[in-house]
């Protein structure tokens, strides 16, 4: 045993999008919650969950106010829907790295280590590969001057493709991009998985993740069911947790509760004490 733990636990706020979405849960209060109901004091957010509040310099200066009040770590933001980094026509791949550009100030401003991004793309893998790493190599140069990292999750499509996005962040070959490696988004086809499609088209959740540690920056828990031992049903949470301290990270995993047949908060609390028990049984 010794005095620092395998890994430290952090919220995703994405665990709590359906509260957010329907004006259940502010966006200024997500850190005071994370701290006083589940006891977590690192936190990573969502652009669209956050795009209102952080839209003006009163409201990013009051989340900011917040989670030092709080004392809760912000570590970094998810960004979704501000174009495709790997777009194959230039000046919409322009206009993408300009608008992740905006988000890399937001999590500077924040304390954030990083920004995550989505590999997405058109064409055959080898176009995607080249344009993906074009777009990441572009905006690197940008997070240079921010002391931000820009990490690319397995996030459906060719980014699921765990030999192929390893080959990306070789291709890249930048200190500032690393990858999220999610234990569950290995959907190989665009879009959520049809309820029909739970077999194929499926990439192998233990070798994606195994593939992707040595860039990793950060690491999501992803869970959606628990049966009655509090196990995720669809993850071996020993196998890959093992998997990802195999790899040397000793970072922060981000709880990231999808599931419906718990609630929110249920979700959260289970998946954090899951993951505490597996690093009891490991340490």
């Amino acid at each position: 045993m010794t005095d620092q733990p395998l890994f430290s636990i952090s919220l995703a706020q994405w665990s709590l999008h359906r509260a957010i979405r329907s004006g259940e849960l502010d966006p200024l209060d997500f850190p005071n919650l994370t701290r006083d109901e589940f006891g977590i004091g690192a936190v990573e957010y969502v652009n669209t969950l956050i795009k209102d509040l952080v839209a003006t310099e009163a409201g990013l200066e009051a989340l900011s106010r917040r989670t030092r009040e709080v004392g809760v770590r912000n570590l970094l933001i998810m960004v979704d829907g501000e174009g495709d980094i790997g777009h194959p026509d230039t000046k919409e791949r322009d206009k993408t790295i300009v608008q992740h550009h905006w988000w890399l100030a937001m999590a500077a401003h924040l304390g954030c280590h990083s920004i995550r991004v989505n590999a997405r793309s058109e064409g055959s893998p080898e176009q995607q590969h080249q344009l993906v790493a074009d777009g990441l190599n572009q905006l690197c140069e940008l997070a240079d001057s921010y002391d931000i990292n820009v990490l690319v999750e397995n996030h459906g499509g060719l980014s699921s493709n765990g030999a192929w996005l390893a080959s990306v962040m070789e291709a890249v070959d930048h200190s500032r991009c690393g990858t999220l490696p999610d234990f569950g988004n290995f959907y190989l086809k665009p879009g959520m998985p049809d309820v029909s499609d739970m077999v194929t088209n499926w990439y192998d959740r233990y070798r994606g993740v195994a593939e992707l540690m040595p860039w990793a920056k950060a690491v999501s828990a992803k869970s959606n069911v628990f049966d009655e031992q509090g196990n995720e049903t669809e993850t071996d949470y020993h196998k890959m947790v093992q998997i990802v301290l195999d790899a040397g990270y000793r970072g922060y995993l981000g709880i990231e509760y999808e599931g419906t047949q718990l609630s929110e908060h249920e979700g959260i609390h289970r998946t954090k004490a899951l993951l505490e028990r597996v690093r009891n049984e490991l340490e």
